[in-house]
């Protein structure tokens, strides 16, 4: 026989009282545990139970961190005369606990308990709204693109470390008449799919090592921008648009919290100001042939005169390797951190504690209504199973 959950003959307890049943030889015996999702929102579950019994009594709320840290973040827990109810918000999902055999769990219908909630959630709409804009705080939470492309490229990075490259000890010679021809072209097979690998991935370093000194200034310029700036839609579109030599230099005057302008003639902007450059070059395809240029050669008429002999390999992969600038992947990466550290270094030492906590997360969050920037969540979100159900 089906039994049907509702929370119509629920009580919120007092928390002293749910500690000393679950501490102490009251907790009833058996039960059993619903993992719900999306199937009730989870803010619309939280609205809905604050609206209807009050602030979360259970002992979770207690128990957490003053932080987004935890593994139980709210928890109501209820009398009832089958034993007890806990519903708790977790990372991924709402737990609702039945504690107690005269649930008579196995014949308990979730789908039955969940359409019961939806249906309630229609008395209390006024006070769920109300709850939503005078108890809650509504963020957004975004992508931090600096971050983002900071892994993409430490992860290629490694990529390409692991490939171990070395075109000096690597190269093959020209193939010898009487050699073994299946195993040259086995190994020239073998050498040619590592080493093409291995200058797309430089190639790929290369074009995005640029904009991740460009992602960095922007969100410098998004964390500090002025109040009077971000007000105004043009002056901030205008700023937002700017050329990324002129963005740079006018960080000072645009933003709060520099202790010093930056000098785009310092070594460490002019070195980035190359790898732009270089790789403008690369992803435009322009034509520049002194970088391009990989040999010499006379002509007689038609009749080629080589001004030096080059192998299978220089004409091949060695003419790759070059034009991807393979060579220059660490020292790209390289230019990039030491311009970043010299526009930290402009930063009042205070505020440079606070940006770097911004630069460094994954995510950000940011106020919908006062626009206020925060860390919202963990790093690393942890999922685990926990219950108060006995078996015995």
């Amino acid at each position: 026989m089906t039994v049907l959950v509702s929370l119509e003959a629920c009580e919120a307890i007092a928390p002293p009282c749910i500690a000393k049943i679950i501490t102490g030889d009251a907790l009833p015996k058996g039960g059993g545990i619903w993992s719900i999702g999306n199937e009730i929102r989870p803010s619309d579950f939280y609205c809905y139970l604050y609206a209807k019994f009050g602030p979360p009594n259970g002992l979770q709320n207690f128990l957490r961190e003053d932080d987004s840290a935890n593994l139980i973040h709210w928890d109501w827990t209820f009398a009832h005369t089958n034993g007890l109810m806990m519903i708790l918000g977790l990372n991924m999902r709402t737990e609702v606990h039945l504690i107690g055999r005269d649930w008579d769990f196995p014949n308990c219908d979730k789908q039955q308990f969940i359409d019961y909630v939806k249906r309630d959630l229609g008395k209390y709409g006024k006070q769920m709204s109300h709850i939503r804009s005078t108890v809650l705080e509504d963020w957004d939470m975004f992508v931090n693109p600096y971050r983002q492309l900071r892994d993409a490229i430490t992860q290629l990075k490694k990529d390409l470390d692991e490939l171990a490259l070395n075109p000096e000890t690597e190269q093959l010679s020209n193939f010898q008449p009487g050699s073994d021809q299946a195993k040259f072209q086995a190994e020239w097979t073998a050498l040619t799919t590592k080493y093409n690998r291995g200058i797309g991935l430089a190639m790929a370093i290369r074009a995005m090592t640029p904009v991740l000194a460009e992602s960095f200034i922007n969100l410098i310029f998004f964390i500090l921008c002025r109040p009077d700036i971000k007000k105004n839609e043009r002056l901030y579109n205008s700023a937002v648009r700017a050329n990324i030599d002129i963005k740079v230099q006018s960080l000072h005057i645009n933003c709060i919290g520099f202790k010093s302008p930056i000098d785009w003639s310092s070594s460490e902007c002019a070195r980035y100001n190359t790898v732009v450059n270089e790789r403008n070059d690369m992803l435009h395809g322009n034509v520049v042939v002194d970088k391009l240029k990989f040999s010499e050669i006379y002509f007689l008429g038609k009749v080629p005169i080589f001004k030096s002999y080059q192998s299978f390999w220089q004409h091949s992969i060695g003419v790759s390797i070059n034009a991807s600038g393979f060579d220059k992947v660490s020292g790209d990466i390289e230019a990039v951190n030491e311009f970043i550290t010299y526009v930290m270094s402009c930063l009042d030492d205070k505020l440079k504690e606070q940006v770097e906590m911004f630069t460094d997360r994954r995510d950000i969050g940011v106020n919908k209504k006062t626009k206020r920037l925060g860390l919202l969540l963990p790093e690393h979100i942890v999922d685990f199973g926990v219950s108060l159900v006995s078996k015995g």
